[in-house]
């Protein structure tokens, strides 16, 4: 494999970094870059700009509305994006449940909800996840019952990723209990304004209430909104699945965390020299970067394979163990660079017109994002399927034990 883009590839990359120079919000890229709270509206701003110029499915094949990039124009555009500091592309509708509408969906379904992926009229969330049923998914209790034209739900899903701002949520739900467990599942598309569902916030470990718990108490769901065939939802579950965890790798965003954490560990002194000098430090940023080269490269050969298949395969488990591994690793070694000034956590340090704190002038700016990102960053390894769960893919899938 030749890992040198070619001309025609850097051309490309000089189209996108122009663009994004014209078209990204200076406001908005400095949120990001300083690690500062995103609203709602600053997705949605960046997902409307890029869908106003034909950008917004870059993953997405033409006859859906898509680039019809190939693998590494889908890479380059990634990469370019998080470097100059845009708002990931929220993958709940682009990279989840619009893949498997793709695949599995009938014409209505394509053409209502497909087209509101790419505009941001629609804002997704997934609803898999349950008390009791996380890596075992095909545990799952929130029922579905058929009553004429309509599905009544009744259950909970947790750890609903921004559920707080979702107009839809794609849920798993059990249809039936006389089968093997995953052949009574289905995949039903919800919508949050239906009456009978409650969105409760969980504040995380880092303060913010990015995760929910959704309850549906006798929520009617009409049977249009079942994608493909009842029961047949675990085949779904786990296309979708490999989707979700290839875009965990984060490629693009650890190589901008990794050019952040260089140039805070050249300001920090330690007994009156750069952090980076210490030869110890400087080994541990060496080992994760040949990492993040490592993984770099497995991403391009995964997801080029992956459009000749139509489908991510088992080797998306590699990208999402060396990916949330990596981003972990990044998060420690800052909060290791800050040193003392990464223990207190500022609730107002993640506004966007946050000067500093008074009472201590040389405290970084830096900080209070750097803390709760390495808070957060401790679930990464979890959601998507456990690590542990994708080392017993690739064991099994992969290595064939």
């Amino acid at each position: 494999m030749d890992i040198n883009f070619t001309a025609e590839e850097e051309d490309f990359r000089s189209q996108i970094r122009a663009f994004i120079d014209a078209n990204l919000p200076p406001s908005i890229a400095r949120k990001v870059l300083d690690g500062r709270r995103l609203g709602s509206q600053d997705y949605v701003t960046w997902q409307r700009i890029l869908a106003a110029h034909g950008w917004g499915a870059p993953a997405w094949p033409q006859q859906f509305g898509g680039t019809g990039w190939n693998a590494v124009q889908q890479y380059i555009f990634e990469e370019e994006c998080a470097d100059a500091g845009a708002p990931k592309q929220l993958p709940f509708g682009l990279k989840m449940v619009g893949p498997v509408i793709m695949a599995f969906g009938n014409q209505t379904q394509q053409d209502r909800f497909l087209p509101h992926i790419i505009d941001a009229g629609d804002w997704w969330c997934q609803g898999y996840s349950e008390p009791g049923s996380g890596s075992d998914l095909a545990s799952l209790k929130t029922k579905a019952v058929r009553h004429g034209d309509h599905y009544v739900v009744n259950g909970q899903k947790t750890w609903t990723t921004l559920g707080q701002h979702a107009d839809w949520i794609f849920c798993l739900v059990r249809t039936s209990t006389e089968v093997r467990a995953q052949e009574g599942i289905s995949f039903l598309l919800i919508d949050m304004k239906t009456p009978g569902i409650t969105v409760r916030p969980i504040i995380m470990v880092d303060g913010e209430p990015e995760v929910n718990e959704v309850w549906f108490d006798d929520v009617r769901v009409p049977v249009e909104n079942l994608v493909g065939e009842e029961n047949k939802g675990w085949t779904y579950a786990k296309f979708l699945l490999g989707h979700e965890r290839t875009g965990i790798a984060g490629v693009g965003r650890s190589k901008r965390e990794l050019k952040t954490l260089k140039a805070m560990a050249a300001r920090q002194l330690v007994r009156g020299r750069p952090l980076m000098d210490d030869i110890r430090f400087r080994d541990r940023v060496a080992h994760v970067e040949m990492e993040l080269m490592a993984l770099e490269i497995t991403n391009l050969r995964v997801i080029s394979a992956d459009r000749q298949r139509g489908r991510p395969g088992p080797e998306a488990s590699i990208l999402k163990i060396k990916g949330s591994e990596i981003q972990q690793q990044l998060a420690e070694l800052k909060m290791q660079t800050l040193g003392h000034y990464a223990l207190p956590r500022i609730e107002e340090g993640l506004e966007a017109d946050w000067q500093g704190d008074p009472l201590m002038p040389d405290y970084p700016l830096q900080a209070p994002a750097a803390t709760g990102t390495y808070y957060s960053n401790r679930k990464v390894s979890i959601y998507g399927g456990t690590n542990e769960i994708q080392k017993n893919i690739i064991s099994q899938m992969i290595l064939g034990l």
